[in-house]
């Protein structure tokens, strides 16, 4: 987490910039009542990513119903990564390198018991998607 929390978004690389944006475009898209798969699926296609629209969309829903506080994320013009983004950013980082451990580890503080599960799927596979996308084995 200390590895994005407070980083200016142009530090990252795509897939992350990608990710933040996408986590801020959801909260925004569910606030007023629109479908978050409608306002991100353009973007995830564009940067040839759409491996990981369906685990990103149930990863931020099971948050969003299981979790057990409030997870904040900054609004779209906001330049850095907030420390909410960067624990959901080192989560999908954690499941792409195989330290998946530590992936369910960190669910288990953040979300009811049940969705844990659930969660752990959707971001190991969100992790995939990201890889194939970017070229990583």
């Amino acid at each position: 987490m200390y590895a994005f929390v407070d980083r200016p978004l142009a530090q990252l690389d795509a897939a992350s910039r990608l990710l933040v944006w996408a986590m801020r475009s959801w909260v925004e898209a569910v606030g007023r009542r629109q479908c978050p798969g409608f306002v991100i699926g353009t973007a995830f296609a564009r940067h040839n990513m759409i491996a990981g629209i369906q685990p990103f969309l149930r990863m931020m829903a099971g948050l969003n119903r299981g979790g057990l506080e409030n997870l904040e994320f900054c609004r779209l013009a906001c330049n850095h990564v907030s420390e909410h983004e960067a624990i959901l950013l080192q989560l999908v980082s954690d499941a792409r390198s195989q330290e998946v451990v530590s992936v369910r580890d960190t669910l288990s503080i953040l979300v009811e018991e049940d969705y844990v599960g659930d969660l752990f799927e959707a971001v190991v596979r969100l992790g995939d998607g990201l890889g194939r996308a970017s070229g990583s084995p």
